[in-house]
């Protein structure tokens, strides 16, 4: 699912949404998790599941194309962690389609 999937769900499923209302308040959404991620804060949603920042630590890594060394300096990046009813939703889904196709 795409962002302007996204818009095009929410101003299907709310009526009196226009479709430039939701795309604003898909907008909005995404640039307050991005702040809250930007300032080191945690998101947790509820029966979804959590953002949060994880730190990769320096390393030495190696160019393919010419085997030399690298030094990769530390990172920051953002980190998802499904909730349990994300969880059970996806495998019980995944399972019941698997289930429904035909064997060859």
């Amino acid at each position: 699912m795409t962002r302007s999937d996204l818009v095009e769900e929410l101003a299907a499923r709310f009526g009196q949404l226009t479709h430039r209302d939701a795309e604003f308040a898909v907008k909005a959404i995404l640039d307050a998790m991005n702040d809250a991620l930007v300032r080191g804060h945690r998101i947790e949603i509820r029966g979804f599941g959590s953002f949060s920042i994880n730190r990769r630590p320096p390393r030495m890594g190696r160019n393919p194309r010419s085997g030399e060394s690298v030094a990769i300096p530390e990172k920051r990046v953002p980190h998802f962690k499904p909730g349990k009813a994300l969880r059970e939703a996806v495998d019980q889904r995944t399972s019941e389609m698997q289930a429904n196709e035909p064997k060859v």
